[in-house]
């Protein structure tokens, strides 16, 4: 039985990164598709084991500029009612709490971005994915908007002194971040490339951001490749209790 991951992808340079690096190699395929450049988004997610919504430059609202997003809100919706594993990161984890009832708005004080600590909340004891995320663990950060309220009923799981949900869990196994798992420093210094005027203009620092989180690199890839490890478990585990629930024949997400 192989159980695949849809992939929403943003915009170009926004990819699966380190969190689908890690689920790759533990043998859990990615289906990424690519609606900035034309790609069809499914109308469900029959065919898949998981869903796993990136991060990019536009807001969760911001549909003239992004037509799809109502579509991921509404894969969003239907991941937490039938309890297909999900995890939002950045702009996907902003998604995942607007389309739930909570709410997202612009920072008021400078972006955050870099590698920043992340302090653990009693929340995280026992969780599946964020369960083993030590406390100070750094997280590269990138992101001009941040969630201010969470979904009612949300398990606040990591937080931090500058943007306080950093991870949550809605339900059993839908998972949203503010930060970037799956960022590495050449993901963040092409981000600074682009965004440097910007970040600047708001009162951050384009080159002290990229310099911290390559001073991390390997905390951020060890933490949260065991992370992304995690959640691709909950995937895997998720399938084959459909699977011998339906008898055998193969759950939601099982490919012959």
């Amino acid at each position: 039985m192989t159980v695949t991951v849809l992939v929403v992808e943003h915009e170009d340079g926004a990819g699966a990164g380190l969190v689908g690096e890690r689920l790759v190699a533990d043998g859990v395929p990615l289906d990424v598709r690519r609606p900035w450049r034309g790609e069809e988004l499914p109308g469900g997610l029959a065919g898949h084991g998981g869903l796993l919504v990136l991060g990019g430059s536009v807001g969760c609202r911001d549909d003239d500029a992004a037509p799809w997003l109502g579509r991921v809100r509404g894969l969003v919706r239907e991941a937490v009612r039938r309890e297909v594993p999900l995890l939002g990161i950045c702009l996907g984890g902003q998604v995942v709490a607007d389309a739930l009832g909570g709410t997202v708005a612009p920072r008021r004080r400078a972006p955050e971005v870099g590698s920043v600590p992340l302090r653990r909340l009693p929340g995280a004891v026992g969780d599946p994915v964020f369960g083993g995320v030590p406390d100070g663990a750094p997280a590269a950060q990138w992101h001009f908007d941040e969630i201010t309220r969470l979904p009612e009923g949300a398990v606040p799981l990591l937080g931090g002194d500058d943007c306080a949900h950093q991870a949550y869990r809605v339900g059993p196994v839908a998972w949203g971040t503010q930060f970037h798992p799956e960022a590495d420093g050449d993901a963040i210094a092409a981000w600074a490339r682009e965004d440097a005027a910007l970040v600047r203009s708001r009162g951050g620092d384009p080159d002290a951001a990229v310099a911290s989180v390559r001073r991390d690199a390997a905390a951020l890839r060890a933490v949260w490749g065991a992370a992304a490890g995690a959640w691709g478990r909950v995937v895997r585990e998720r399938a084959a209790r459909d699977a011998a629930g339906s008898g055998g024949a193969g759950g939601p997400g099982a490919v012959a």
